[in-house]
């Protein structure tokens, strides 16, 4: 298969190549397009052939489910048997924006697309390009991460191409992504609405608008055997091919203990990477070091985090150590991807 590859500017679209995109989602084709969070891989919601494809294209295990994403609020009902009043406080909060919710599914929606499960998560992007192409594409697409599953998404066209170059129809190349991590899940069947994945929108701005939300116990630990209910829940993700570990503790006995791992494995023959925050990224002894960012701007490390981990991969780096972040705000989401990166590989220094 030849990918096409095309340049899409998010401020002046060209709606001719828009309804090309839109045209192979029509036919049962895959296209890559850029949101505000990461690259997703388009395909139709509503087909399960379609549905079939992204998972192929992307080795992505089959109980894991997809995200809808639409273009219009008005189209959700068609989609989902009933919509919570709560659902419709957090639309009007976060939608178009990096938040999906988990309703349950309609009859129109196969069960190709959500895993095998009853429910469906669904998201109203606020990327222009993305809801252009949704548009263009009939107003469902059926979109994970444009990666092979387990990578690291992507938050730069070339990465997709890296990883789907021959698989898919098209790449729309919008250029960097603004923020870097995939959405926040909240899954609304639930008793109390309860989130399944953490990023951009956090805790406290979902119960600003809600008063109380519950939390997946799965976030900040080893996943649970059971089905994914949402994408991220369960196989190892976001991951750079190097052997990934995080050190935990006070930044004197953090840099000592990577230090002194780097000599050793350096001594091996291994070529070695650190990701740092600016205050401490001087001290390291790798190979490569990455300057993740100010240790207080948990916005830019999100954004920062699935570029340097890929870079590692350019690079050809086999062993990697990252300090670990403030697990609050959106540097809980930062720390659910790195544990998740690391196959929850984590050392906790006194």
């Amino acid at each position: 298969m030849r990918t096409q590859i095309i340049q899409i500017n998010e401020q002046n679209i060209n709606q001719e190549l828009i309804n090309q995109a839109g045209d192979i989602i029509k036919s049962g084709g895959l296209v890559a397009f850029p949101t505000e969070t990461v690259y997703g891989l388009g395909g139709d919601a509503l087909s399960p052939e379609s549905s079939k494809k992204i998972y192929a294209a992307k080795g992505r295990p089959s109980d894991n489910p997809l995200i809808v994403h639409i273009c219009r609020m008005e189209d959700l009902a068609h989609i989902v048997r009933e919509i919570p009043e709560a659902a419709y406080k957090l639309a009007k909060a976060f939608w178009p924006g990096p938040l999906t919710m988990i309703f349950n599914k309609s009859e129109l929606v196969p069960y190709e697309t959500t895993g095998g499960l009853d429910t469906v998560a669904v998201r109203f992007p606020s990327h222009p390009v993305a809801r252009a192409f949704i548009e263009a594409s009939g107003g469902y697409v059926a979109a994970p991460s444009a990666n092979i599953s387990g990578r690291p998404s992507p938050t730069l066209a070339k990465y997709v191409t890296e990883d789907m170059n021959g698989r898919i129809d098209m790449i729309l190349d919008g250029g960097d992504v603004e923020i870097g991590l995939e959405s926040t899940i909240i899954d609304m069947t639930a008793e109390e609405p309860m989130i399944l994945r953490p990023g951009y929108i956090t805790r406290e701005m979902l119960e600003d608008i809600l008063s109380s939300v519950d939390e997946d116990s799965t976030i900040m630990n080893d996943d649970s055997k059971q089905a994914p209910k949402a994408p991220g829940m369960k196989y190892r993700h976001y991951a750079p091919k190097a052997e990934l570990t995080i050190v935990d503790g006070k930044a004197d006995s953090v840099v000592d203990y990577i230090n002194g791992e780097l000599c050793r494995l350096k001594q091996e023959g291994h070529k070695t990477g650190v990701i740092a925050a600016n205050d401490t990224i001087a001290r390291y002894k790798a190979d490569i070091c990455k300057n993740i960012g100010n240790r207080n701007d948990e916005k830019a490390i999100a954004r920062e985090l699935y570029r340097i981990l890929r870079e590692f991969d350019d690079e050809k780096t086999t062993v990697i150590y990252s300090e670990a972040f403030d697990a609050s705000g959106v540097g809980q989401a930062v720390m659910n991807r790195l544990l998740k990166a690391a196959g929850h590989k984590i050392i906790y220094l006194k």
